[in-house]
């Protein structure tokens, strides 16, 4: 036929394609569908047919049609109960959508017919096509068995390269989108092309079907021979008064329930578990689901206890053998200790030490639980995200096992153990759920008595195990399980505790892990101080060992190789052993300046000290901060401007700076991204010293939020920024008022030689800092 461009009315196919030459029958029901079909037995019986994108969709829109479809003349129309209309359609052309005329009540379409039956293809291309085409149908029949062998015979005496890869797509079972490809390509060499790959794909997919069935028959064959046999050694075992078969088990497990103290209802359901045994085939996999139940509830501790030690005086001295400082958490222990010599009612505490990594959080759990002559089990938390981990998986899944909880009490095989949750802060969810959510009947007090785990499925007592969790932030900590603990707080150790540690743990320790007897290593009292200031910054002594360690290797090679008795490491040595320093602190400046204030700083490795610059030049005004600041701290900065212009009268600046001066701050180091409000009071100082011409003291530093009216507030990590200042030899610090409190929980060893000013407002600060040049 010749191109040409005529308005039929559509009908859309949901899961099927027509192609040309192709005669189909399908029932209708939809009333677009209905609609279209009467239109079209008044209009030559003409009708287009075009496949849905979405067969989901009941009312298609005319974005999920495809372009291509086929131009198809109705044969036979049956009207069945229901309102169902059963329709006979011959496919005659392919046709493309031009344009849709209206869309109700039914679709009218203007279609462009764009079958080419004028093709140039030369002979040898045709029968090298052809033959190749013959071939994989040829292969498809044999991996296919169920197409009739009549069906490929047809198609193999077809000879024209487009109808006969029409014939192939209406013939064999093939995607709807493959079918679409074939129907849409209008070349009919190249979509003989197509079909022939879209074949070979079809052949190779039948074959691998083929294999996969042959393996699952093999299997299922061999299933049933082995359940045959276990059948048959059944019957013989029956005949033997079952001497070798499950007698010897459930005998074994008979008597480890009579000798067992737990619960009545635990020792029903073992029992219950044990009759069921009786009645299972040996070897079958649910006996083996059964069996691995039963141990579990047996192995459980339901009433063993290890007898708690209330020896207060012996635990103290446990405690402060194994670690230094620490103080309040061994307080917190003693006081439970105490109260239990009183009272043996009183409920465990549910612990957590919140501190930066390396602070001994962990290690003293475990002198916790051999203080109080209870068995020590830790479970990881980090990276936890499926609740099963601590509930357990249910009996009805596959390898299904009971979670951390149970398996802990398992292994210490006491029902009053200490728990360490290590790492409770790095917990996350997903879709499998959320373990902190779990976590929450374990750590209260009046819910654990009555533990489920979905594996046991039994209530489990929890309330005699002592909980410690670990942290290192409780910012990602879920509110509702952070009311559960109660908090202690271990900070960052101080120099002086990191050289008691080194010298009464640290060194003993390595000497003897290197293999380094005692003598042959002697570290000096200032080359252990440089160790810890210059080669180390951390809030915790992880590094500390680490750099020991490093000087324990290079010592044991050198005693080896020069045959030397002993190596003494002094600070004109230790950078033969450790190489360079690799950190300085920023000590007191030489003079007092203007506009640089030394400020106070908290990070995750403790305390440090802040130069704070301003600079001021003439301009139109412009305010600028750099160094990575934080929104927090820019904040801080701008309250300081409006501070200080609400006082220039009495701060003797012109009352127009904001216009004609352009200030600059700028913290050092710039790399270094930069947070919080503490550094309030000194942007406000330096800026009121560079806009006055005013040096501030070089020997103070301070610290605390600034309000809009001048007020100092409170801030953090008082003991940290205390440690920096006197590391930094600063003489003199200001602090706010409402941290005098705070001052009681600071060692004396950091507050000797500091002079601590309480200031309450920024009068008080400038009065403090700024020198007065009149």
């Amino acid at each position: 036929m010749e191109k040409t461009m005529i308005k039929i009315p559509l009908l859309a196919l949901r899961g099927i394609n027509v192609l040309p030459d192709m005669i189909i029958h399908f029932d209708v029901n939809r009333k677009k569908s209905v609609n279209a079909l009467e239109e079209a037995m008044t209009n030559q019986q003409l009708i287009f047919l075009v496949a849905q994108k979405d067969a989901k969709e009941d009312e298609p829109l005319t974005d999920n049609l495809y372009k291509i479809g086929t131009i198809s003349k109705i044969k036979q129309l049956i009207k069945l109960p229901g309102n169902i209309i059963r329709v006979l359609v011959e496919g005659l052309e392919r046709g493309e959508i031009n344009k849709f005329v209206f869309e109700e009540p039914f679709i009218m379409t203007e279609v462009e017919n764009i079958e080419k039956t004028n093709y140039e293809i030369n002979e040898e291309e045709k029968e090298a096509l052809l033959r190749i085409t013959f071939e994989s149908l040829e292969e498809y029949s044999n991996v296919n068995p169920q197409y009739s062998i009549e069906t490929i015979k047809n198609m193999l005496g077809i000879k024209d390269v487009g109808k006969l890869a029409d014939s192939i797509a209406a013939n064999i079972s093939i995607s709807l989108e493959n079918k679409q490809k074939i129907l849409g390509e209008i070349n009919p060499v190249e979509r003989l092309k197509t079909t022939i790959s879209i074949l070979k794909s079809e052949i190779e997919l039948s074959r691998i079907k083929k294999d996969i069935q042959i393996q699952v028959k093999q299997k299922i064959d061999k299933n049933q021979k082995e359940y045959f046999l276990r059948e048959q050694l059944k019957v013989i075992q029956s005949e033997l008064g079952d001497k070798y078969g499950l007698g010897e088990e459930v005998e074994k497990y008979t008597k480890q329930l009579k000798s067992l103290k737990a619960p009545k209802i635990v020792k029903e359901k073992i029992e219950k578990e044990i009759g069921r045994m009786k009645k299972i085939p040996n070897g079958s996999s649910e006996g083996v689901v059964v069996r691995n139940y039963i141990e579990c509830l047996l192995e459980l501790p339901w009433n063993k206890k290890t007898k708690e030690s209330k020896d207060i005086k012996g635990a103290e001295e446990i405690l402060e053998k194994d670690h230094y400082g620490l103080k309040k958490v061994k307080e917190r222990i003693l006081e439970h200790l105490a109260v239990r010599k009183l009272s043996s009612k009183t409920d465990s505490p549910i612990l957590c030490l919140v501190g930066p990594p390396g602070t001994g959080k962990t290690s003293i759990a475990k002198s916790i639980a051999q203080a109080l002559n209870r068995k020590y089990v830790r479970i990881s938390l980090g990276g936890v995200r499926d609740e099963a981990e601590i509930r357990g998986h249910r009996r009805t899944y596959i390898g299904a096992m009971p979670g951390r909880i149970v398996n802990g009490l398992k292994q210490a095989g006491s029902s009053n153990t200490l728990m360490l949750f290590d790492e409770i802060d790095k917990m996350s969810s997903d879709f499998r759920g959320d373990p902190s959510s779990a976590l929450l009947e374990v750590l209260d007090s009046e819910q654990n008595n009555k533990f489920r785990d979905h594996y046991i499925e039994l209530p489990v007592d929890l309330s005699d195990v002592l909980f410690i969790a670990t942290a290192n932030s409780i910012q990602t900590i879920p509110r509702p399980l952070l009311d559960r603990l109660e908090l202690i707080e271990v900070s960052s150790y101080t120099a002086n505790e990191k050289f008691h540690i080194a010298t009464n743990h640290l060194i003993a320790k390595q000497m003897n892990k290197h293999g380094l007897k005692e003598g042959q290593l002697k570290i000096s009292k200032n080359a252990l101080k440089t160790l810890i200031d210059d080669y180390t910054r951390e809030a915790g002594v992880r590094n500390l060992e680490r750099r020991i360690g490093e000087i324990c290797r290079k010592v044991a090679k050198e005693v080896l190789v020069n045959d030397k008795e002993y190596i003494k490491i002094t600070e004109q040595n230790i950078q033969k052993y450790l190489g360079i320093p690799l950190y300085t602190f920023e000590r007191i400046a030489d003079k007092s300046q203007v506009g640089v204030v030394r400020g106070l700083a908290w990070t995750a490795v403790g305390g440090d000290t802040l130069s704070i610059e301003v600079n001021t030049m003439k301009g139109t005004g412009k305010f600028e901060l750099t160094g990575q600041l934080g929104d927090v701290m820019k904040e801080s900065a701008k309250a300081g401007i409006s501070y200080i212009r609400s006082k220039t009268k009495e701060l003797d600046i012109d009352e127009d700076f904001h216009k004609n001066i352009d200030i600059h701050i700028h913290i050092p180091e710039g790399a270094v991204p930069k947070d919080g409000p503490s550094a309030g009071i000194t942007m406000a100082t330096a800026m009121i010293s560079a806009l006055t011409n005013k040096p501030v003291k070089n020997d103070v530093a301070m610290t605390g939020e600034i309000t809009l009216r001048g007020r100092v507030l409170p801030i953090g990590g008082l003991k940290e920024k205390l440690l920096a200042a006197k590391r930094a030899g600063i003489k003199k610090v200001l602090i706010p008022k409402d941290n005098t409190k705070n001052i009681s929980e600071v060692d004396r060893e950091i507050t000797n030689g500091l002079e601590i000013i309480y200031v309450t407002n920024m009068d008080e600060v400038i009065e403090e800092a700024i020198i007065n040049t009149n």
